[in-house]
This record gives structure tokens, C-alpha cells and sequence, in this order.
């Protein structure tokens, strides 16, 4: 199957997956919080970033590379962390270790993934980035933090966004727990699904691996509130603190959203902020993240590494997070949706699929890098 010509938009993917995972699944992964109105202004607001195509620009050879934290990625994006990602398909964790280390770009790596980081680090090469949710135990911190570094982690995500559970009651109405109980509804929705439901007898029910090496409670949990929601701690500056004594590689922090905050957590010593409102995941009243990234670029200078999320679906999209001021791109629910459309291929194409359409963008844009775009802007009147 060509699949540029059967599914060549992540869109494509995205309807192939909904129909080839349990609703349950499909449901943690698609949904938001509340009316999920924060999702959807995300997808607004980025159509109303508006660029100018050139004229009579020659050909054009486009350059994808950056630099970000002192390394060089091929690539202006890289696989954002999601939660039990082995939920979503069977050995996800694996599958996006390995196509991150063959193209050359970051996969961050959830605390609450269902594979430890020891399990991915033989797949993974130097393209580790951690995800941690904090825990309120400063042993199991210390620990933790040990175990990355020790795995070839170089990279440490600190999540901000999540000082408590959201309701995320799309997902709640799924009936999903942790780990994963085999209730009447649930097999029901898992017969209806041969392929998810064979790949997960093989590799087991996913669990929440890293976290319940700390706890002996692994009973079934509500989905938001598991064992991770048990351990962990909402983090204030103190914390941060703590965390970057302790950690002695580039320290990013995610879930920021406006200038003033940004500017304090550089103060504090992250090495890059990433603007982001958890896809809507989080908080239901929240502004959507490209509409924040022009003012948090804006406070921090030029110089300071920003990277972006929340509702990307191609390659424009990674443009028009250039053009207002992002230094890179991260991408979760895309990469899932290409593993439960078609496995790991499906993964690889998302890939194809991002670069095919930023090289063609470009092209359209009359730019060879991807700096350039921030002096394609388009405003009415002009």
C-alpha cells in the first residue's frame, strides 16, 4: 500500500486510527477537558495564521535542520511524550524509540509511559528527552532522575500545566483504569478491534511501569487518578529549584503560556521554555498556545530556546509556529494516531508526511530556511 496516496494528511491517519482501536482507547487519546473548547481554538487560531506565498522566487532548496540545547536535529520536530502510549498500541514506546533514533530527532519519554527508561534506552540512541511528572518523595526524586541520566537520557522535560488531575470526562465515560481492567464493556469494544487486541495478548496489558516501581499500590485506578496522581506532587519554584541541582544536563520546561512566566523560569535556570496548553488536555478555559507564542518569544529574546505544541497537524502548521517565534516543534497525538493506523509504518509516515509538506510549504513560501518564515507574515492590509 502507497501510503502517500491512500493517507497522505495525518487527517487520513486520524480516521483510520479511530476505527482500528477499542472507544475506549480511542477516547483517551483523542479527547480533552470540559467542552473541549481549548482543543478546537487551537485549531482556529493556528488557520488564522496567514503567510505569504512568494513570487517569481527561483527554485528553492530547503534547509530543515536546527539547532536547539547544543545539538543538531535534521528535523524542526520531534515526538512529544503521551502517557501509556503502550495503551494506544501495542509496544508504542518501542516503535517511537526506534523511529526516533532513524530519523535523528527527540522522543520524549513519559514518567507515566507504560515501558521503564531502561526498557527504551537500548532503542533509542542519543535522541532521549524524559517527561516528569514530580513526585513528592525527594528519595524517589533523587532516584528517578539517577535511573534517566543512567539509561542515556540527556534531555529532562518538566511538565507545569498539571498541578491536578483534569476531569477529562470524554475519557472518564470510556471506563478506562489503570492498569487496564477487563470489564464486559471493554472486551466488547476490544473484540470489534482483532489487530489492537492481538498485539496486546503478545506484549501484556500496559501498565504504568516506572511509577509502580515505587509503589506496591497497582490495584485498578481510575484513569485520572492512577498511581502516578498518587505519587507526584504539584511543583512550585522551590521544586524547580531542586530539580535543576539536581540535573545537570538542559532542563525544559512545558506548559507555559504567557511572557512573564517565561521570563522567571529563565531566570531560574531552564534552558528552554516550551509554550504549550497540554492540547486542551488540562484546563478548558485556557487561550490557545499559538496565540501566546508571539508574547512568550517576545519576553525571552531571541536567544532563548522556545519550543511549541498543542493542535499541529502538518508541516504548515510548523511554519506558522516558526513565523511567530518557536525555535521547535513537538508532536504527540500525531505519531499515535500513525501507530494505531497502521503500526509502526504508520509512525514513519507521520514523519514523511511533516517533512514532504514543510519542504512543499517552503517551496510555495520562496524560503530555504526555516528562520526565514517569520518575514512571510501576512497581515490584512498589507
Amino acid at each position: 500500500m502507497d501510503l502517500d496516496h491512500t493517507h497522505p494528511s495525518i487527517a487520513d491517519l486520524t480516521a483510520r486510527a479511530r476505527r482500528r482501536v477499542p472507544r475506549f482507547v480511542w477516547d483517551y487519546l483523542d479527547s480533552a477537558t470540559g467542552t473541549e473548547a481549548t482543543k478546537a481554538r487551537n485549531r482556529a487560531s493556528l488557520d488564522k495564521v496567514l503567510l505569504r506565498p512568494a513570487v517569481l522566487s527561483g527554485e528553492t532548496v530547503p534547509d530543515l535542520s536546527v539547532r536547539l540545547l547544543g545539538r543538531d536535529y535534521p528535523l524542526p520536530f520531534g515526538i512529544a511524550p503521551v502517557g501509556m502510549s503502550g495503551l494506544v498500541w501495542p509496544g508504542a514506546e518501542p516503535s517511537l524509540a526506534r523511529l526516533a533514533q532513524r530519523s535523528g530527532i527527540p522522543y520524549g519519554l513519559s514518567t507515566v509511559a507504560s515501558r521503564t527508561p531502561e526498557d527504551v534506552a537500548p532503542m533509542i540512541g542519543d535522541q532521549g528527552w524524559f517527561q516528569l511528572y514530580t513526585p513528592r518523595d525527594p528519595k524517589i526524586l533523587a532516584d528517578m532522575l539517577g535511573r534517566v541520566k543512567a539509561a542515556g537520557f540527556h534531555t529532562l522535560i518538566l511538565t507545569a500545566d498539571v498541578p491536578v488531575a483534569s476531569r477529562r470526562e470524554r475519557q472518564r465515560k470510556g471506563g478506562l483504569t489503570h492498569p487496564p481492567r477487563m470489564s464486559p464493556r471493554i472486551l466488547a469494544q476490544t473484540a470489534r478491534c482483532p489487530a489492537w487486541a492481538l498485539g496486546t495478548a503478545r506484549v501484556g496489558m500496559p501498565r504504568l511501569r516506572f511509577m509502580e516501581s515505587y509503589s506496591d499500590k497497582i490495584g485498578p485506578l481510575p484513569s485520572t487518578q492512577h498511581i502516578g496522581y498518587l505519587l507526584r506532587t504539584s511543583p512550585d519554584w522551590e521544586y524547580l529549584a531542586r530539580v535543576r541541582q539536581a540535573w545537570d544536563g538542559p532542563l525544559v520546561v512545558k506548559g507555559v503560556l504567557f511572557g512573564e512566566d517565561a521570563v522567571r523560569l529563565k531566570d531560574a535556570g531552564a534552558d528552554a521554555v516550551w509554550v504549550s496548553n497540554h492540547a486542551g488536555r488540562q484546563f478548558d478555559g485556557a487561550p490557545a498556545a499559538i496565540d501566546c507564542l508571539p508574547g512568550v518569544r517576545a519576553a525571552v529574546g531571541d536567544d532563548y530556546p522556545v519550543i511549541f505544541d498543542s493542535g499541529i497537524e502538518g508541516g504548515l502548521d510548523i511554519l506558522r509556529a516558526f513565523a511567530l517565534g518557536a525555535d521547535f516543534t513537538m508532536l504527540g497525538r500525531a505519531f499515535h494516531y500513525g501507530l494505531a493506523a497502521f503500526g509502526t509504518p504508520g509512525a514513519a509516515h507521520v514523519v514523511h508526511i511533516l517533512t514532504d509538506d514543510l519542504k512543499s510549504n517552503m517551496g510555495q513560501l520562496g524560503i530555504t530556511r526555516l528562520a526565514e518564515v517569520r518575514d512571510r507574515m501576512w497581515t490584512p492590509g498589507a
